[in-house]
């Protein structure tokens, strides 16, 4: 279960970094709106809060997400590593790599995660913005992306978001 949360919140940090116009002040509140994944996971995520994000010293990132996961909450901290190549992260050692890419649609976010979770090797793409409602503009052009990219695109989930989730209580 572990695997499937820091999946999760390693590309939410990701995607919050940097864009192809250079750094971000990414620091605060975000949402995960849509999810692919080329697998099923073994455990599902029921619901998520809003992720918060902290720009730490040298460009990495720390992110924060409550996620409910059969029926118990479980708060999850991920730091990510920033690479060399912009909008390129990794964590855990390197063995999740995350790449960015930004939406035409303002405050939204592709990116695009590849590694192990668990004793598996998965890739996941998401779509985040800083406004909880979905934006048909950005979902559409995160459909064609994640196409694009080998994604079957009958295979995006929306997550339900509230509000706050209390570890160990569900």
């Amino acid at each position: 279960m572990k695997a499937l949360l820091l999946a999760v919140g390693l590309g939410l940090v990701a995607a919050l970094r940097t864009s192809d116009t250079g750094d971000l002040d990414v620091s605060g509140q975000w949402y995960l709106k849509a999810i692919v994944a080329d697998k099923d996971c073994k455990r599902k995520t029921e619901a998520l809060t809003p992720i918060n994000i902290t720009a730490l010293e040298g460009g990495d990132l720390e992110v924060r997400v409550g996620m409910l996961v059969d029926g118990q909450c479980q708060e999850v901290k991920v730091d990510l590593e920033m690479m060399d190549e912009p909008g390129k992260y990794s964590a855990f050692g390197g063995r999740r790599k995350v790449d960015l890419q930004k939406m035409r649609a303002a405050d939204h976010y592709a990116f695009f995660c590849e590694g192990e979770l668990g004793d598996e090797q998965v890739r996941m793409g998401k779509l985040v913005g800083k406004d909880p409602e979905i934006n048909p503009e950005a979902l559409e052009e995160f459909r064609k992306v994640a196409e694009g990219r080998g994604f079957n695109p009958k295979r995006i989930v929306f997550p339900k978001q509230i509000e706050t989730c209390t570890p160990g209580k569900n």
